[in-house]
């Protein structure tokens, strides 16, 4: 960030230093977002809900949605061994506890309505170019077996001890000054059709502001068409550092195309209790209460819609429309679930940004974050079931790490995360 001089020292992106133009250009945009509202809800937390009718949601701004019939209800859904109403745990469902939006406090949309978190002019300002607003980096999916990580790839094959350790050599992925860090899941080479976990919720400490923390699930087809869902903490992005739930699309590997939640037209909404981008409380502590979202992430064989369901009180969210994509709209190649982290490297040392609840995996439970009873959808299946050849992947596990494990009800886990920078990650 530069600064400006004259009387007062400012930010050069300050609401005091942006250009007329500029000024217009966060005008149309917050217009464009921020539909007129039939009732709005402030939040504990100082956000703005915005009750907006389902037919004006953003989504209906994409030019190949201007003729979308809205589906309501999805016309398939899978189905696995694991109840939502009464969810294993790693140990037992004692002490894990139900987990809702802090808008919910203070009111709540009415059917035939979707809940919005309002954008402000600050939100769109922390971007620096409004066209970055909302999205990620260019050419960010992960693709575990590619050029890119052959030659530094920590993995482990399977899940068939309790747990198990991954060792290999230390590697990182630099995007210039960034460092994007991962402890992640996958499996590939098979053709998908859903994935599901229940993924425990921290608020690990992010240090810088343009810094971020991730915990999700992302349903990968080719090297392009991606869509994830998880919490996140990100201060650029909402400017706090409160876990939310988020969800991501993009269909060109992020070089122009998607955005979280509804920052930009795509993803259809249903739900009138859910709030993309709102704050999840309450969230785990250390040697205390554990708590978890379920998401669930799969494709409507009747029309190729991939639909999120989120929580234990089976929520639809909403869909991400075939004609969104090329790849995904036929299934996905790769499943990951897992953590990321992406950090400033300065000087050579990393900071000292958190994944999980920024401990390492062998700490165990109610002491590391874990994603528990994953599951997927494979070609010719309709049924969700544990997934098979399920490989791990560290960039440098001195600073975050992974561990699987298989509980005794049958589900498998893993443990993940690390508090960044230590004696072991400099």
């Amino acid at each position: 960030m530069g600064f400006c001089y004259g009387k007062l020292q400012m930010p050069c992106n300050s609401a005091a230093s942006i250009s007329l133009k500029k000024k217009l250009q966060v005008q149309s945009l917050l217009k464009r977002l921020n539909k007129t509202p039939q009732k709005s809800i402030k939040s504990p937390d100082g956000d703005i809900i915005d009750c907006i009718p389902i037919s004006h949601q953003p989504a209906f701004d994409h030019p190949l949605l201007q003729n979308h019939k809205i589906q309501l209800a999805p016309s398939y859904y899978p189905e696995g061994r694991f109840d939502d109403k009464k969810v294993n745990s790693l140990k037992s469902s004692e002490g894990l506890k139900p987990i809702k939006q802090l808008w919910h406090l203070n009111g709540n949309c009415a059917e035939g309505t979707i809940p919005v978190r309002r954008t402000k002019k600050d939100d769109v300002l922390r971007a620096g170019a409004i066209k970055n607003f909302g999205k990620k980096k260019k050419n960010n999916i992960l693709r575990p077996n590619s050029t890119q990580h052959q030659d530094c790839l920590c993995r482990t094959k399977k899940h068939q001890v309790i747990l198990m350790r991954i060792s290999g050599r230390t590697c990182i992925t630099l995007w210039g000054r960034v460092s994007s860090q991962h402890a992640i899941a996958f499996v590939e080479g098979d053709k998908y059709f859903g994935a599901r976990a229940y993924i425990n919720v921290w608020q690990p400490k992010v240090e810088k502001p343009a810094e971020f923390s991730v915990s999700q699930i992302s349903v990968t087809a080719g090297d392009v068409n991606s869509i994830q869902a998880g919490w996140m903490v990100s201060h650029k992005l909402y400017g706090d550092n409160n876990t939310r739930l988020f969800n991501f699309w993009t269909r060109d590997a992020f070089k122009s195309t998607g955005c979280y939640n509804l920052l930009c037209s795509g993803f259809v909404q249903i739900s009138h209790r859910i709030a993309l981008g709102a704050c999840i409380a309450p969230i785990s502590s250390y040697n205390g209460a554990q708590y978890d979202i379920g998401i669930l992430l799969w494709r409507d064989p009747n029309g190729g819609n991939w639909w999120m369901k989120y929580g234990n009180d089976n929520e639809v969210v909403g869909y991400w429309p075939a004609s969104l994509f090329t790849n995904l709209a036929d299934g996905a190649d790769m499943i990951q679930w897992g953590g990321q982290v992406v950090d400033i490297v300065s000087d050579g040392q990393h900071t000292t940004t958190q994944m999980g609840s920024g401990h390492f995996p062998a700490e165990g439970f109610s002491k590391a974050a874990y994603f528990k009873n994953i599951q997927v959808v494979t070609n010719g299946s309709n049924q969700l079931m544990d997934p098979h050849d399920v490989d791990a992947l560290t960039d440098q596990n001195g600073c975050y790490d992974i561990e699987f494990g298989k509980s005794t009800h049958g589900g498998f886990f893993f443990y993940y995360g690390g508090p960044g920078r230590n004696p072991n990650c400099p």
